[in-house]
């Protein structure tokens, strides 16, 4: 059932060799062109950022949970009657969400400013000198 196709079991090693290095090379032509493009890539905003984009950012993300903070507050306090203490209490959230949220984006901008330890070799032979 199974008869070969070409005319020897010799030319169809030959042929399944031939096959397996021409994948073989795809293959490694494929990966070569995705990490170049990998590595082309724009760097990050982050890493591009200067000192005043990054203050600008991390005060606006600041007062930008503030702000939603007391206003759903206030919002709240309109519909239920209770003004002005769930104002204060969203006030208080949103103070405590903004701060949450400029340690995180601090903490990605930091590192993603970081250089790679392969890119800058050893980080430890650095710090020792």
């Amino acid at each position: 059932m199974n008869k070969p196709l070409g005319p020897g079991p010799s030319s169809d090693r030959e042929q399944t060799s031939s096959l397996t290095a021409d994948l073989q090379a795809r293959i490694a032509r494929a990966k070569s062109s995705h990490e170049a493009a990998e590595s082309a890539k724009a760097p990050s905003a982050q890493r591009d950022m200067s000192g005043m984009g990054r203050g600008l950012r991390l005060g606006s993300e600041f007062l930008a949970a503030i702000l939603v903070g007391a206003v759903l507050g206030y919002l709240l306090d309109q519909g239920l009657g209770t003004t002005p203490w769930l104002m204060l209490v969203m006030l208080i959230i949103g103070f405590a969400a903004g701060v949450l949220n400029v340690v995180r984006t601090t903490a990605e901008m930091n590192r993603a400013a970081s250089p790679s330890p392969d890119a800058s070799g050893s980080r430890k032979d650095e710090q020792d000198e």
